[in-house]
């Protein structure tokens, strides 16, 4: 059976609270993440202060991390979000981060909302951070925003995925994550969209980014699974989502809905769901301190 990849998104999870997260706090989080057993986290992105407040301390939160890991700790592949040129070069100045990630949105008027961004323009600077992360050793993660659909009454069917995945394999862009950005895709719908891409494209390495509802969020997963997905990415207790999606109802799939669906299709989970009351207490904690919500029941 194929081994599973999960990427826990503290990132995600963190970036619409509205109260802002102290450094040290972010950090004693995904070093309690990294010692759980975690491998893959998008911990920070490398947006404008004036956007994203939350995530203004991303060179900060990256330094204490790795000066306070315990010895011979093996570091985990660490995702930093960008959205234009800018972001590239805080990126890659910043120890740390082995993989670049994009939200290159298929949706335009997400695109202008999220990036301020033409079609052409995105498209050119996902050939620069293809280009770039090579000539640094970097991995690159592209997600495909609003790959499910959108709510705008734009053009949209799984011709324009297919079309774009056609083109992230020609540039030789080998991850890709279809994203859910607003969380309005049924599990029947992820199912055949990933069923129809998943072999248009052999040599990608091809994941979902789901945001949910709480109460289908486990059969989402499962349709994924079902259509040959292996590669998730998740948040503990499902918080989070797009600050720029409009529903702050819709959060991230949590990590133990995606472990315990996992599970029931008789998948090894990545991470032993056993670990992970401690990590949902502290979860809870950082929900319940920095936001006006209550933590989920």
């Amino acid at each position: 059976m194929d081994s599973i990849k999960l990427i826990e998104c503290p990132r995600d999870a963190w970036q619409a609270l509205p109260t802002f997260i102290p450094t040290e706090t972010k950090v004693s989080y995904l070093r309690e993440l990294i010692q759980t057993g975690f491998r893959h986290l998008d911990a920070v992105s490398f947006v404008s202060p004036k956007h994203v407040q939350q995530m203004s301390d991303s060179e900060a939160v990256m330094s204490q991390l790795l000066s306070t890991l315990p010895p011979n700790t093996t570091p985990p592949e660490i995702i930093g979000i960008v959205v234009n040129e800018k972001g590239l070069r805080r990126a890659l100045a910043t120890p740390g981060i082995s993989t670049i990630g994009y939200p290159y949105s298929i949706s335009a008027y997400f695109r202008r909302a999220n990036a301020n961004m033409t079609r052409a323009e995105s498209r050119t600077l996902v050939e620069t951070l293809r280009r770039e992360t090579k000539s640094t050793n970097k991995n690159l993660v592209i997600y495909i925003s609003m790959a499910f659909g959108n709510p705008y009454d734009e053009p949209w069917g799984p011709e324009i995925v297919q079309d774009t995945l056609d083109w992230l394999k020609d540039i030789r862009v080998t991850t890709v994550s279809l994203a859910d950005t607003v969380g309005t895709a049924s599990p029947d719908l992820i199912r055949e969209l990933f069923s129809q891409v998943k072999d248009h494209v052999a040599g990608i390495e091809l994941g979902v980014h789901l945001h949910s509802r709480p109460d289908n969020a486990e059969e989402k997963i499962l349709a994924a699974y079902q259509a040959g997905c292996r590669r998730f990415d998740s948040a503990l207790t499902g918080l989070g989502g797009c600050p720029f999606a409009g529903d702050n109802l819709v959060g991230n799939i949590p990590t133990e809905s995606v472990l315990f669906a996992l599970a029931k299709a008789g998948a090894t989970p990545p991470i032993d769901p056993a670990t992970l009351p401690p990590l949902i207490r502290l979860t809870n904690q950082i929900r319940s301190a920095y936001s006006q919500d209550p933590p989920p029941n």
